[in-house]
Order: structure tokens, then sequence, then C-alpha cells
């Protein structure tokens, strides 16, 4: 019975992590220059299927296509700006991890400092209200009241 037992929690184990096995990829470069062309490309270039990973970490499987795809134009001797020209062109500049500073990357370079000022001038002008609401004068009369409803 314990045999059985063992036996159908491994069959289960080995059954539910079929799924996670993870794909190896192994390139063999024909040099060191281009096996550094090969892996900062993969540090620079941005996955676009997870968008927060560049194509080293990333697991998606267009991510495994254009890990094989930048092997393959620099095995056929493309250069790292052919590389990184070639997925500009196709993907745009959202590929890269840190675009060009042109009009239509404004808002990726400066939105988020943009937004950080937006929040704080909302932040500051809510707080100069609190403080001003706080600030109310009572007249004489008033504070007389108050005070007589605090003694009693």
């Amino acid at each position: 019975m314990k045999s059985v037992i063992t036996s159908l929690v491994l069959s289960l184990s080995v059954f539910l992590a079929l799924p996670a096995q993870a794909k190896i990829e192994l390139h063999e470069f024909s040099n060191e220059q281009m096996k550094d062309d090969y892996y900062v490309l993969m540090a620079e270039l941005r996955c676009l299927v997870c968008q927060n990973q560049n194509l080293a970490d990333s697991n998606a499987e267009l991510a495994q296509d254009l890990r094989q795809q930048v092997y393959e134009m620099l095995d056929k001797g493309s250069s790292r700006e052919d590389v990184v020209d070639f997925m500009v062109t196709r993907y745009g500049d959202f590929v890269l991890y840190r675009p060009p500073v042109k009009t239509i990357t404004l808002l990726l370079w400066f939105g988020p400092a943009v937004m950080f000022l937006i929040a704080l001038s909302i932040v500051f002008v809510f707080y100069r209200k609190q403080k001003k609401k706080a600030e109310v004068e009572l007249s004489d009369q008033q504070k007389q009241r108050a005070h007589s409803l605090l003694d009693d």
C-alpha cells in the first residue's frame, strides 16, 4: 500500500512538472566579439511580450525567436548596430531599453517626471487648503460659546 502511494505521488509530481520544463538555448560563438555582442544585445533589447524584461530574462516564445534571430544575424556577420537598426525598424523604439530622445519618445523620457510633479503639486494644493481650514479665526462670541459647551 505504501509503495502504491509513493508511486502515485511520484507520477503526479512528474506529470505536474512537465509544463515547467524550460527550453535551453545553446549557441556556439565563432569568436569572443560575437559572444560579447550577443550578450550586450540581450541586455539592451526589451521583450515585446513581457515589456519589463530584456530578451535575456524573458521566457516568452517571441523572446526566444528574437534571441535566435539576433544570434543568426551576428553569425552572418552583422554588427551590433545593424541588429539594433533592424529591430528598431521592425518593432519601433520601444524595443530598446534606452530609446533615443526624439519627439516620439519624449513621453517615455520625461513622462514619469511630469507625472511626479503633477502629483506633488496636487498634494501641495491639498495641504494648503487643509491648513487654511485649520487656521479659521473665531470671533470672541464663538470662543465663549465653545468654552461654555466644553464646560457642560
